[in-house]
Protein backbone atom coordinates (compact mmCIF):
# COMPACT_ATOMS: atom_id res chain seq x y z
CA UNK A 1 0.00 0.00 0.00
CA UNK A 2 1.11 3.62 -1.09
CA UNK A 3 0.11 5.55 1.97
CA UNK A 4 -1.45 4.97 5.72
CA UNK A 5 -4.72 6.18 4.65
CA UNK A 6 -6.03 2.88 2.75
CA UNK A 7 -6.79 0.21 4.93
CA UNK A 8 -6.03 -3.25 3.81
CA UNK A 9 -9.12 -5.14 4.08
CA UNK A 10 -9.57 -8.98 4.70
CA UNK A 11 -11.95 -11.62 5.05
CA UNK A 12 -11.44 -11.47 9.00
CA UNK A 13 -11.75 -7.39 9.37
CA UNK A 14 -14.27 -6.63 6.48
CA UNK A 15 -17.24 -6.53 8.91
CA UNK A 16 -15.57 -3.93 11.40
CA UNK A 17 -14.03 -2.10 9.24
CA UNK A 18 -16.70 -1.79 6.13
CA UNK A 19 -20.21 -2.92 7.43
CA UNK A 20 -19.98 -1.40 10.62
CA UNK A 21 -17.83 1.80 9.81
CA UNK A 22 -19.72 4.84 10.54
CA UNK A 23 -18.18 7.01 7.35
CA UNK A 24 -18.56 5.75 3.74
CA UNK A 25 -16.02 3.07 2.34
CA UNK A 26 -14.83 2.61 -1.08
CA UNK A 27 -13.61 -0.88 -1.39
CA UNK A 28 -11.19 -1.60 -4.11
CA UNK A 29 -11.25 -5.36 -5.08
CA UNK A 30 -7.72 -5.74 -6.85
CA UNK A 31 -4.94 -8.17 -7.21
CA UNK A 32 -1.31 -7.80 -7.93
CA UNK A 33 -1.54 -9.24 -11.14
CA UNK A 34 -3.84 -6.60 -12.64
CA UNK A 35 -2.89 -4.42 -14.89
CA UNK A 36 -5.89 -1.29 -14.87
CA UNK A 37 -5.60 -2.36 -10.91
CA UNK A 38 -2.03 -0.57 -10.44
CA UNK A 39 -3.38 2.20 -12.79
CA UNK A 40 -6.22 3.30 -10.62
CA UNK A 41 -4.01 2.82 -6.91
CA UNK A 42 -2.50 6.40 -7.88
CA UNK A 43 -5.84 7.88 -8.29
CA UNK A 44 -7.14 6.07 -5.25
CA UNK A 45 -3.85 7.35 -2.94
CA UNK A 46 -5.25 10.93 -3.93
CA UNK A 47 -8.43 10.22 -2.82
CA UNK A 48 -7.91 9.04 0.37
CA UNK A 49 -5.65 12.15 0.90
CA UNK A 50 -8.52 14.30 -0.36
CA UNK A 51 -11.51 12.68 2.01
CA UNK A 52 -9.78 11.74 4.96
CA UNK A 53 -11.88 11.79 7.64
CA UNK A 54 -15.08 11.84 5.71
CA UNK A 55 -14.45 8.76 3.25
CA UNK A 56 -12.24 5.43 4.12
CA UNK A 57 -11.04 3.53 1.28
CA UNK A 58 -10.16 0.37 1.20
CA UNK A 59 -8.43 -2.51 -0.97
CA UNK A 60 -9.46 -6.50 -0.76
CA UNK A 61 -6.65 -8.82 -2.28
CA UNK A 62 -9.28 -11.36 -4.36
CA UNK A 63 -6.40 -13.10 -4.56
CA UNK A 64 -5.76 -13.44 -0.82
CA UNK A 65 -9.23 -13.31 0.15
CA UNK A 66 -11.64 -15.28 -2.61
CA UNK A 67 -15.04 -15.99 0.00
CA UNK A 68 -15.41 -11.78 -0.08
CA UNK A 69 -14.98 -11.65 -3.77
CA UNK A 70 -17.56 -14.33 -3.89
CA UNK A 71 -20.03 -12.47 -1.70
CA UNK A 72 -19.95 -9.57 -3.93
CA UNK A 73 -19.54 -11.57 -7.01
CA UNK A 74 -16.54 -9.86 -8.20
CA UNK A 75 -16.15 -10.92 -11.89
CA UNK A 76 -13.52 -8.72 -12.94
CA UNK A 77 -11.61 -6.30 -11.29
CA UNK A 78 -10.35 -3.84 -10.66
CA UNK A 79 -14.00 -3.62 -8.99
CA UNK A 80 -15.04 -0.64 -6.80
CA UNK A 81 -18.00 -0.87 -4.80
CA UNK A 82 -19.30 2.13 -1.85
CA UNK A 83 -20.83 1.36 1.18
CA UNK A 84 -22.91 3.75 3.73
CA UNK A 85 -24.32 2.74 6.24
CA UNK A 86 -22.92 -0.59 5.83
CA UNK A 87 -25.11 -1.20 2.92
CA UNK A 88 -23.60 -1.46 -0.36
CA UNK A 89 -24.45 1.87 -2.35
CA UNK A 90 -22.83 1.70 -5.46
CA UNK A 91 -20.70 -0.95 -7.64
CA UNK A 92 -18.75 -0.07 -10.90
CA UNK A 93 -16.26 -2.29 -12.69
CA UNK A 94 -13.28 -1.49 -14.66
CA UNK A 95 -10.42 1.27 -13.62
CA UNK A 96 -12.52 4.78 -13.84
CA UNK A 97 -11.39 8.48 -13.82
CA UNK A 98 -10.67 10.36 -11.12
CA UNK A 99 -13.40 12.53 -12.08
CA UNK A 100 -15.60 9.72 -12.08
CA UNK A 101 -14.76 8.27 -8.49
CA UNK A 102 -15.46 12.07 -7.07
CA UNK A 103 -18.53 12.60 -8.49
CA UNK A 104 -19.94 8.70 -6.65
CA UNK A 105 -17.63 9.62 -3.45
CA UNK A 106 -19.15 13.23 -3.30
CA UNK A 107 -22.77 11.35 -3.77
CA UNK A 108 -21.85 9.86 -0.32
CA UNK A 109 -19.33 11.95 1.28
CA UNK A 110 -22.06 14.37 2.93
Amino acid sequence: MATDSIVELTEANFQTEVVGSSTPVLVDFWAPWCGPCKMIAPVLDELAGEYLGRIKIGKVNVDDNQNLAAQYRISGIPALLIFKGGELVQQMAGARSKRDLKAALDQVAG
